[in-house]
């Protein structure tokens, strides 16, 4: 088995490609160990000491770092993942596979209904495929006043650049393509 890796914009965070599915539905972000429980290969890489956030998406695997150095904990992270797959365990346990959103339930008025639409489209299919190269995800949270309200998992989580992702890409995009939005928030 290889397993490539990329770099990510987040300097602390490192995208594994095992060249195979990794998870089917929806992508999942695992920010410690208590929560990795609901996943064998989250929970081996939590193992790794330096490990500080795991996330699963559909054909990779964005891990996390402390402080630490990749030399260091990159080698144990690849081992785990090769293990993992070799062994032909699941990826989520039975727990896990009943999951629900721990993020809560989306809010906006319900007049809004059709803006909401618009932007959860436009960040299907412009936003999350070009944030998913990059190692992570975004989620739609809410929309009230004008303002978009996301959620940034993965390497997008706590990465440098992800304000300029906000402001400069998402928010100028649906600012063009939305009217009515006027501001975009992380939450």
């Amino acid at each position: 088995m290889f397993i490539q890796t990329e770099a990510t914009p987040n300097p602390s965070t490192l995208k594994f490609l095992p060249g195979r599915e990794v998870l089917t539905g929806d992508p999942r972000d695992f920010r410690n160990a208590e929560t990795a429980s609901a996943s064998p290969l989250a929970s081996a890489l939590f193992a790794v000491n330096g490990v500080t956030g795991v996330f699963l998406g559909s054909d990779f695997i964005s891990v996390t770092k402390d402080d630490a150095d990749w030399a260091h904990i990159k080698p144990a992270v690849l081992g785990a993942i090769m293990e993992h797959f070799l062994s032909g365990a699941p990826i989520l346990g039975d727990a896990a596979v009943a999951h629900e959103d721990e993020g809560g339930a989306e809010f906006f008025d319900e007049g809004d209904g059709e803006t909401v639409e618009v932007i959860k489209e436009l960040l299907a299919t412009r936003v999350r495929p070009a944030v998913a190269m990059d190692g992570g995800d975004i989620i739609f949270k809410g929309f009230r006043e004008g303002t978009v309200y996301l959620h940034m998992q993965g390497a997008c989580s706590g990465c440098p650049s992800s304000t300029a992702t906000l402001k400069s890409g998402i928010e100028n995009l649906l600012r063009h393509f939305v009217p009515g939005v006027e501001d975009v928030q992380q939450v």
